[in-house]
């Protein structure tokens, strides 16, 4: 972990989506606000501030956190990918479309965190089941669905 001491601004250097961003920044900063208003990078919300809700969710070098409780100087040397980053040019990815096919998207605040999430348990298990599904989207919180189409979308792109 990176260790700032007695500064007030740090030299950030972070790979998003892709592509490689430089900037100075407030050490006491949050990822989620450097993403949001410095980036325009949208798609994390902020809701509950303190990681209890997903809906600030980005993965950071293959693990998805909640970007509301990490700083943006703890980001330096990492590859982070934004739910604007997982959308490929010519569409939806299977996954984006087996949400919509489900009718798992009701107001879509905690979407981009589930995609997220959905996406990271995809990658760390070629074919999840619904148990597994669901301890990979634990930390995340829907309000409207009751979850079941959420769960039936995720399970192997919702076949």
């Amino acid at each position: 972990m990176l260790y700032v001491e007695n500064v007030e601004t740090f030299d950030l250097s972070v790979t998003i989506n892709g592509m490689e961003i430089k900037r100075t920044v407030p050490t006491h900063l949050r990822l989620l606000d450097f993403l949001r208003d410095d980036l325009r990078l949208t798609g994390a919300k902020e809701v509950c501030g303190e990681g209890e809700c997903g809906a600030c969710t980005v993965i950071m070098d293959g693990e998805t956190v909640n970007s509301c409780l990490i700083l943006a100087v703890e980001a330096h040397g990492t590859n982070i990918q934004t739910i604007e980053g997982v959308t490929p040019a010519e569409g939806l990815t299977d996954l984006q479309q087996a949400f919509i096919d489900k009718h798992s998207v009701q107001c879509g605040y905690c979407i981009p965190g589930m995609i997220l999430s959905a996406e990271q348990v995809q990658c760390d298990c070629e074919n999840p089941d619904r148990e597994t599904v669901k301890q990979g989207l634990a930390g995340n919180i829907c309000r409207c669905t009751g979850y079941k189409k959420i769960l039936d979308a995720v399970e192997k792109d919702g076949e």
